[in-house]
């Protein structure tokens, strides 16, 4: 079982601490999961680090922040078994080695102390069962019963047991599997890909926060769409997202075709991922065509339309972060925003660029009009090399007009220089429609470029409008 030795890996002063610890309480300890992982595939020193002690993890954490200098907090969880610490900047937590039973309608195990090979029998997959001894006499040993250092080699997400078994006991896994294999570039073993298949219907018992989860670092990885096409070959993606699968038809009446909008979405999706990290753009990138599936019409006249489908699938957007129990803040509302003007941009890039155009544009998107342009870009897929280049060349025209209204009207999130309460008061009003309507007046006098964005125009304007309305100054 023992493969090799990593003892001049383990170079962080703690392991010498809990090897010390372990051996004063005569326990044995091992770090064990995602560093021993990320340590053989050379990924970079990791934040966190998993100790499993056979034994008592809690009394373990206990006495390791005893014999550091500061004695950092340790956090006990008594009902899980395990205690975290803090050292220099990393989070180590510590569990007593246990095996685990599952019921069928929950993903929460109970849980008995057990052996080493107990904790690495209850593992997700095989790379994540790698365990490293801290014991005085093997230190630096690694120990791997279900070939996880060959599984590394071959690039394969392979599960310790039965698949079925570690599937359907927690249904979560199967989504790390498809997390992991999109993040490393991995593989899925056809035995383990097959029961994600058969046991897709177990994910229904996961929460929506949970699912989330994985799917924020699906989509934060170098390249989403292989673990979303993964997500959509094994079912779970109809489950979790129908509305994407919903795009995955392609009609043809009277020889009029359409593109395929789930791949062209997933295109989108890596596009946009080599420009920017911000994971709720990466979701707006995913969501932006949701609402094509609902809003196709064919009419002999204009072929095939979406007529409004930023509006439906703005809609669509917030239902989706309902659904999942994802967070109705700004962050929807962002990507909700997204989605909603997605085309703006590339209608304005097909035309000529009014002045008035630009200036609606980042008035609407306010703070956002990059992130909007970046979404759009992203948005051209075309495998035609003229037209790809005209497009992105058209983009460009219309980031230099973006500057140049911005530079000189100065619309982004502007307030209209007159406020409801001046209207009041100049004219001896109570709140009523007609300051809205003068309201209103003034900004789209802005926006259309017929006065300039300052008070002083803004004012006499004003009073142009009131007269026209009857109103008078008292």
């Amino acid at each position: 079982m023992v493969k090799t030795n990593y003892k001049e890996a383990l170079q962080n002063p703690i392991f010498n601490i809990v090897s010390a610890a372990a051996q004063e309480l005569q326990v044995d300890a091992y770090v064990i999961g995602g560093f021993v992982r990320d340590l053989i595939l050379d990924r970079g020193a990791k934040k966190d680090i998993d100790i499993v002690a056979v034994g008592s993890g809690i009394a373990l954490a206990q006495k390791i922040s005893a014999m550091l200098p500061r004695k950092p907090k340790v956090q006990v969880f008594k009902n899980y078994g395990t205690a975290m610490l803090r050292y220099e900047g990393t989070d180590i937590e510590f569990v007593g080695a246990r095996r685990e039973s599952y019921q069928a309608d929950s993903r929460n195990p109970v849980v008995e102390n057990g052996t080493l090979e107990d904790d690495q029998n209850r593992r997700d997959f095989t790379i994540n069962a790698l365990a490293l001894s801290l014991n005085k006499d093997q230190f630096g040993d690694l120990l791997d019963p279900f070939g996880g250092l060959q599984d590394l080699n071959d690039k394969m997400i392979r599960t310790p047991l039965d698949p079925d078994v570690t599937y359907s006991d927690d249904p979560l896994r199967m989504l790390r599997a498809i997390r992991f294999a999109t993040q490393l570039g991995f593989g899925i073993d056809k035995k383990s890909l097959d029961s994600i298949t058969d046991n897709k219907e177990r994910i229904r018992i996961i929460s929506g926060e949970r699912i989330v989860e994985e799917l924020h670092k699906i989509l934060a990885s170098e390249k989403p769409s292989e673990g979303f096409l993964l997500l959509y070959k094994t079912g779970l993606l109809d489950i979790i997202l129908p509305e994407l699968t919903a795009l995955n038809q392609v009609e043809e009446i009277e020889g009029h075709t359409h593109k395929n909008n789930f791949y062209h979405t997933l295109e989108v999706v890596d596009n946009i991922s080599r420009n920017t990290d911000d994971v709720w753009l990466r979701w707006a990138a995913l969501l932006h065509d949701i609402g094509k599936a609902p809003t196709k019409r064919f009419s002999k006249k204009q072929g095939w339309t979406f007529h409004g489908h930023e509006f439906v699938g703005g809609k669509m957007t917030k239902k989706i972060f309902e659904r999942l129990h994802m967070p109705l803040n700004q962050k929807m509302k962002f990507v909700q925003k997204m989605v909603m003007m997605s085309s703006r941009p590339i209608v304005l890039s097909q035309d000529i660029a009014t002045d008035s155009a630009v200036r609606r544009l980042v008035f609407d998107a306010g703070e956002d009009v990059e992130s909007l342009m970046i979404l759009c870009e992203a948005d051209i897929t075309t495998k035609n090399p003229v037209k790809f280049k005209r497009y992105h060349q058209n983009f460009d025209l219309v980031r230099k007009k973006i500057v140049e209204v911005e530079a000189r009207d100065h619309v982004r999130n502007f307030q209209p220089p007159i406020t409801g309460e001046e209207i009041m008061a100049i004219y001896n009003l109570k709140p009523s429609r007609e300051i809205g309507v003068l309201k209103e007046a003034i900004k789209e006098a802005i926006l259309e470029g017929d006065i300039p964005n300052d008070y002083d125009a803004a004012y006499r304007f004003m009073e142009e409008q009131a007269e026209k309305m009857g109103l008078t100054k008292p």
